[in-house]
């Protein structure tokens, strides 16, 4: 093969050792999944708010904005159900660019793959124990959930993931909620074939074992906006475009038709100041149609303490590395918003 082979990377169960979690921590994550499992089933009304940076890349200023949102999250608890994004695995279109904290939990250093693992699983430990959030993670790599299956609670397949069997079939022996963001190129039928072929068992190859999935009724859709052929976005969170999706979901037999609007990416032009201004779009189209307030469980939006985003090497606290996001100021205010709108 075409590689060297560098390292044998420790096993899960070996990198759990060296950071393991408290009872305490079990039992938060056990309650916190039990919450978010409640609004994918219907059985709690509270939208979701899958918030947080673009990527994971300083754990300082990560946990710093997290901790953030603790006052926050109290003052909102009856209409939202906060859940911050640790995503330490950035994919990237080229292969070229920063790939997030498990290739580099120091961006100006050279990418260390071990170093990595233990970085993802010491600040996700730390967000629990330290602010009481279950976090969200990208499932980039199927075999790496692994290492962090204890300790999360939402996990997302993107774009360019979500037509790939292997992060389908793992996303069936999920245990918590995973969402199928729509392809790049926007057809729905790729996403809605991911949430079926992970709603339902398998067997197959994973981590060198045959194992054997019970399925998972909370896997759900996630519209992100798409690309077409000229290289241009196209928004995919209009009430045309959520009904579309709602008749998509009537034509299969799935379990707890559900989805999050991805406020950013093509939706935005990645242009994350128009995240508000989606955010009310979606939450009007509500008003407009019970079949789409039915299945909205909530928002992904990118956030971090500064506005947009800086080079590798900057130097600006709490801005991020890859995709612009909402700074801390208007984030807050789009938080209490959207309180006040449901």
């Amino acid at each position: 093969m075409n590689m060297i082979f560098e390292k044998e990377l420790r096993r899960p169960e070996e990198v759990k050792e060296m950071y393991p979690i408290t009872e305490w921590t079990k039992q938060t994550v056990e309650k916190k999944r039990q919450e978010i499992q409640n609004v994918f089933e219907g059985k709690d009304s509270r939208l979701l708010l899958i918030i947080g940076p673009c990527s994971a890349d300083n754990e300082t200023s990560v946990l710093d904005y997290i901790s953030r949102l603790i006052p926050v999250q109290e003052k909102v608890k009856d209409k939202i159900l906060i859940v911050p994004r640790i995503y330490t695995n950035k994919p990237r279109t080229t292969g070229e660019g920063y790939k997030g904290m498990l290739h580099q939990p120091n961006p100006n250093e050279k990418p260390d793959m071990f170093k990595g693992l233990l970085a993802t699983r010491h600040m996700h430990i730390r967000a629990v124990n330290e602010t009481g959030f279950v976090c969200a993670d990208e499932m980039l790599y199927p075999e790496n959930y692994r290492y962090l299956d204890d300790i999360l609670g939402y996990v997302a397949v993107g774009a360019r993931s979500v037509e790939d069997q292997q992060h389908r079939l793992t996303a069936s022996g999920i245990e918590v909620p995973v969402g199928m963001k729509n392809p790049t190129s926007g057809d729905y039928s790729v996403m809605m074939n991911a949430i079926l072929a992970a709603q339902h068992s398998h067997t197959f190859i994973y981590r060198g074992w045959e194992v054997q999935s019970e399925g998972n009724p909370h896997c759900h859709a996630i519209l992100r906006g798409s690309t077409n052929k000229h290289g241009n976005n196209l928004q995919n969170y209009h009430y045309e475009d959520l009904i579309r999706l709602c008749d998509a979901y009537d034509a299969r037999e799935l379990k707890n038709p559900a989805v999050i609007i991805d406020t950013n990416h093509s939706n935005s032009n990645k242009n994350p100041f128009e995240q508000p201004r989606i955010v009310k779009d979606v939450l009007n189209s509500c008003k407009s149609s019970t079949r789409i307030s039915s299945i909205l469980k909530g928002f992904m939006i990118e956030s971090y303490i500064e506005d947009g985003n800086q080079k590798i090497g900057e130097g600006c606290y709490g801005k991020s590395i890859t995709d612009p996001c909402l700074g801390w100021e208007k984030s807050e205010k789009l938080i209490y918003e959207i309180a006040d709108c449901i």
